[in-house]
C-alpha cells in the first residue's frame, strides 16, 4: 500500500474535493480515504494556499525581470537572527 497526503475540503453534499488531483503512478481503481478535520485553531499559518504562492512567484518574477531587485546583502542584513 502507498499513502498520498493531500488536502482538500467537503462540499454541501458530502463530496470530497481534493486542492489538487492525485496523479497515480500505478492504474489502482480502488483507495482507502481517512478524512481529518482541522479545527480552526491548528491551522498553519505557513501553510499558505498554492494559488496564492503561484501569484507571489509570478509578481517576484516580474518585479526581477523590470530590475527591481535588491542586493542580497541588504536582504540578509534585514534578516533577525536573535531568535
Amino acid at each position: 500500500m502507498k499513502a498520498v497526503e493531500v488536502t482538500g475540503s467537503i462540499d454541501k453534499n458530502g463530496n470530497l474535493i481534493l486542492d489538487e488531483p492525485i496523479l497515480a503512478e500505478e492504474h489502482s481503481n480502488r483507495v482507502r480515504v481517512i478524512v481529518l478535520f482541522t479545527d480552526q485553531e491548528e491551522i498553519d499559518p505557513d501553510d499558505t494556499p498554492i494559488e496564492e504562492v503561484k501569484a507571489i512567484l509570478r509578481r517576484g518574477f516580474q518585479q526581477a525581470k523590470a530590475g527591481q531587485t535588491r542586493p542580497v546583502s541588504e536582504l540578509w542584513s534585514r534578516i533577525d537572527t536573535k531568535s
